[in-house]
């Protein structure tokens, strides 16, 4: 006699049926030797089924012991259990249980990719195998493109892709006509003169009858075990294996696996992009309030640099209000001359104010005019358009000459140049020589007018006076600007005696504006992150569906020896994918917003940051592995029995 290579000895197998256990297996024991052909004969409800899950280990005993090659499955955990199914048994199931998502070949494979067999390897098995059962020209069909016989090949030929020293058989012809009946059971007995140890669980004496020894079961309990053929067969397989669990790293189980979630996601295209929407609504969210606060801030900073960048302001008085500052005439432009000495200053300019009225031919208008030095177009940052801008010699010779912006050009000489006419401030003529480019003002209209005459005509001519409104200094770009408020207090302070003047540091309003521009962005992208938690929310519960969908493809994958680890994996990839997706979706959606942004004409622009672009990304990876994972463990913690038994 060979080799025992199944034992059972004193199974017992219960269910929880109410208050009540049901008895499905009593007190059951049974051998089987390498390279039997049995069949395990009953009716329904006669626990034949319940015996051949425990023998394929896709169920355990309540009680007693079951030995695969001598090692005892009752001390084994789920992944040897596994490894148990994947190296020794091939299932023919009564349904054929394919995977329709997947071609013939593709299902063929699935045991040889969960024992992380190579690619090309399992390939060429699986089609020469597929060749030999005649299925050469459906290798690429899909279950539901072929006939009853062709699927139950297929599940023989996934049975086979392992070596499949086992072949359970659960009502092999039940599901087929009776010529693909007669077929199938001669493909079985070509296999056990190959060497394979069959088991058939069947209720049909007919089928029984091609087996060399019959079990019958009733009521849980062998009732008779019978061999009808005295000439066993001699050629059996004697190599004595142990089942082996993959615990390596393996690339290429992960690529399998992400190739299935696309294959899945395919499937079910429109669940699969609305169980996106609410990623891709956060991710967009995020993206663009970050683009829009940075676009915003970005604006705001360039106009306050069209005013001339890190500059410092002096005014007489204690500060902003002050209403003694009228009459502190102690700021004159000799202060100006000695700021200029100082290191760390670019470039200095007093400023007088003239409130006048602006006049040519009849016209008559209200404009800033300001007396300034020769530094002031450096200092507040203009650029000249047309002309030349007044020099130190205007400046002493209290020349009545000016420089007027843009709106001022416009408004006085709308078909003539503005360049050598004469205009009068009030009493006094002036020539213009200098037209300044337009821009926009951060803190003032950008239609105003301004006329600029050397600080010195305005003290000169008009006031009679020789204080000056304030001084304003800019700073070396590569300065602090901070310390540099110090020393020019410093400074101002030891040529005056006391402290009768404040500063205005234009810098610190750039910080605060960046400040009160993060804050808002951080808030509003805070409000934008809650979707993204409701997103990932939906992921969970379509996932959480998808599964309870799945159930008998989960059933088929741990039955031809997938590990918890490999449903969990599996799972867990396609909600990660899903939520990479939607991010990259997401992150689409932001760019399309801001293109429609940008052509709306508006003042700014949406300013996309790569930190947020990454950041949002690696929260929707992130996403997909939190809300993925309770989907995820819940699939792999399914029976395979449970599992199976679910349409």
């Amino acid at each position: 006699m060979s080799e025992v290579l199944l034992d059972i000895v004193g199974v017992s197998r219960t269910f929880s049926a109410g208050d009540q256990n049901l008895i499905v297996l009593n007190n059951v024991s049974l051998k089987v030797h390498r390279g039997e052909m049995i069949a395990i004969i009953g009716t329904s409800g006669s626990g034949k089924s319940t015996l051949m899950n425990i023998l394929g280990c896709l169920d355990k005993a309540s009680s007693g012991h079951y030995f695969i090659n001598g090692q005892d499955t009752s001390k084994m955990d789920e992944n040897e259990l596994a490894a148990l199914r994947r190296e020794y048994f091939g299932f023919i199931f009564q349904r054929y249980h394919l995977l329709g998502d997947l071609s013939a070949v593709a299902n063929v494979e699935v045991p040889a990719l969960y024992a992380s067999e190579e690619k090309n390897t399992r390939r060429a098995r699986a089609e020469s195998l597929l060749s030999r059962l005649g299925l050469s020209d459906r290798l690429d069909h899909k279950p539901s493109q072929l006939s009853g016989g062709q699927q139950q090949r297929v599940s023989v030929a996934r049975a086979l892709i392992n070596g499949g020293d086992v072949i359970l058989a659960d009502e092999p012809t039940g599901a087929l006509d009776s010529s693909s009946g007669e077929e199938m059971m001669e493909l079985l007995q070509e296999l056990h003169k190959d060497g394979h140890t069959i088991i058939l669980v069947t209720h049909d004496p007919q089928v029984a009858a091609f087996a060399d020894r019959v079990i019958e079961i009733k009521d849980g309990e062998i009732k008779s075990d019978r061999v009808t053929n005295t000439e066993t067969k001699k050629t059996v397989l004697a190599n004595k294996k142990t089942a082996k669990i993959q615990s390596r790293f393996d690339y290429s189980s992960y690529l399998e696996a992400l190739k299935m979630a696309l294959i899945a996601m395919s499937s079910h295209r429109l669940r699969t992009f609305l169980t996106m929407l609410g990623i891709i609504i956060g991710i967009a969210s995020v993206v663009s309030v970050v683009a829009l606060g940075t676009g915003s801030q970005q604006a705001v900073l360039e106009n306050m640099a069209s005013m001339g960048t890190n500059t410092i302001e002096i005014k007489p008085g204690n500060g902003l209000g002050d209403r003694r500052s009228g009459r502190i005439r102690t700021l004159t432009a000799s202060d100006a001359n000695a700021l200029k000495t100082l290191p760390f200053v670019d470039s200095v300019t007093p400023t007088v104010r003239a409130n006048v009225a602006i006049r040519y031919a009849n016209q008559a208008l209200t404009a800033g005019v300001e007396g300034v030095g020769t530094e002031y177009f450096r200092v507040r940052g203009y650029t000249l358009a047309q002309g030349q801008y007044f020099d130190e010699t205007s400046v002493e010779e209290l020349a009545q000459v000016a420089v007027i912006d843009s709106n001022t050009a416009t408004t006085l000489f709308p078909n003539e140049s503005a360049i050598g006419q004469i205009i009068f401030l009030g009493k006094l003529p002036v020539k213009i020589i200098g037209v300044t480019e337009p821009r926009e003002n951060a803190f003032g209209n950008s239609e105003a007018l301004n006329v600029w005459i050397p600080y010195t005509t305005v003290s000169g001519r008009i006031f009679r006076q020789d204080d000056v409104n304030d001084i304003t200094v800019r700073i070396n770009e590569s300065v602090s600007s901070t310390a540099a408020e110090q020393g020019i207090i410093r400074l101002i302070k030891m040529r005056h005696g006391v402290e009768d003047f404040f500063t205005v540091n234009t810098d610190t309003i750039r910080e605060n504006i960046e400040k009160t521009s993060a804050t808002m962005t951080l808030l509003i992208s805070t409000i934008a992150f809650i979707s993204l938690i409701v997103g990932g929310i939906g992921v969970m519960n379509i996932m959480l569906v998808s599964v309870t969908e799945r159930t008998r493809e989960i059933g088929i994958r741990m039955a031809v020896g997938a590990r918890k680890g490999d449903i969990l994996r599996q799972f867990l990839i396609e909600a990660v994918l899903v939520c990479i997706c939607g991010g990259i979706l997401g992150i689409t959606l932001a760019y399309v917003i801001g293109l429609v942004f940008s052509s709306s004409n508006s003042d700014f622009q949406m300013v996309y940051s790569m930190n947020s672009i990454i950041a949002a990304f690696a929260c929707s990876t992130l996403i997909g592995l939190l809300f993925g994972y309770l989907p995820a463990q819940n699939a792999a913690k399914l029976n395979p029995v449970e599992a199976l038994s679910r349409d």
